[in-house]
This record gives C-alpha cells, sequence and structure tokens, in this order.
C-alpha cells in the first residue's frame, strides 16, 4: 500500500484541485496536466516569485515594491532577502527598472513595481500657478 507524503493544493487553475504524491512520487488528484507539473515542480523543485520593498532616497514614497521577473528557488528566498534588503535607490525610480540582475546566479532580476518622483520636483508642481 502506498503512503501519501505530501497533500497540496493546486493554484494553477480555477479547479483547485487536492494534490497527492505517495512515497513512489506517483501524483494524483490533478484534473489536467497543468496541475501534474505544478505537483512535479513542488516537489522536486518549488519556486516563488519573491516580493518585498526597497529604501527610497529623496522621493515622495520611502520605500519602492519590487519583485522578481520569473520564480527563484524557495530555498534562496531568504538569502534573496538579505540582498534586498540592502538595495537603497535615489528618486527619481522608473517602473521596470531592474535594481538587481540575476540574482544570486537564478536568472532572475529584481525590478521596480512602481514610480517614484522625487520629492521637491512635486512640491514644486503643487506650488505652480
Amino acid at each position: 500500500m502506498k503512503e501519501i507524503i505530501r497533500e497540496m493544493i493546486c493554484i494553477v487553475c480555477p479547479n483547485g484541485c487536492r494534490l497527492t504524491v505517495d512515497d513512489s512520487g506517483e501524483i494524483g488528484g490533478y484534473q489536467c496536466e497543468r496541475g501534474l507539473g505544478y505537483a512535479r515542480d513542488e516537489t522536486v523543485n518549488p519556486t516563488r516569485v519573491l516580493t518585498s520593498t526597497v529604501r527610497v532616497i529623496g522621493g515622495v514614497h520611502r520605500r519602492c515594491p519590487v519583485k522578481t521577473d520569473r520564480p527563484v528557488p524557495k530555498g534562496l528566498l531568504m538569502k534573496a532577502m538579505e540582498r534586498v534588503n540592502a538595495v537603497e535607490l535615489t528618486a527619481p525610480v522608473e517602473c521596470g527598472q531592474i535594481i538587481l540582475g540575476n540574482l544570486l546566479g537564478t536568472e532572475s532580476n529584481l525590478v521596480t513595481t512602481r514610480e517614484i518622483g522625487r520629492a521637491k520636483e512635486i512640491i514644486s508642481e503643487a506650488q505652480a500657478p
């Protein structure tokens, strides 16, 4: 009798299948091929898109949201966050700007997801007649 060693809910499509992986590596519970691929990836090499914020100097906002442009291995997330926490940008910041290329050798880039203007530019515009 095979023993279930892992259970998960598929997040790839709206079906939300309850997937199982047994001790022989057989995957069950999927309704589509995408679910099968998701379960394989989660079992062998789980990855996540990293989202966070970084410091901004001289901007209308003190922090800028960032994310990786592709998933990174789950086991590298804490080390990646150490690198992200060391980043400090100077305004202005463009949306989609690559801040860290090839993060930890994963071929994933850390990019900004918001435009941040300079603080004094915004004040000047507000004071304009």
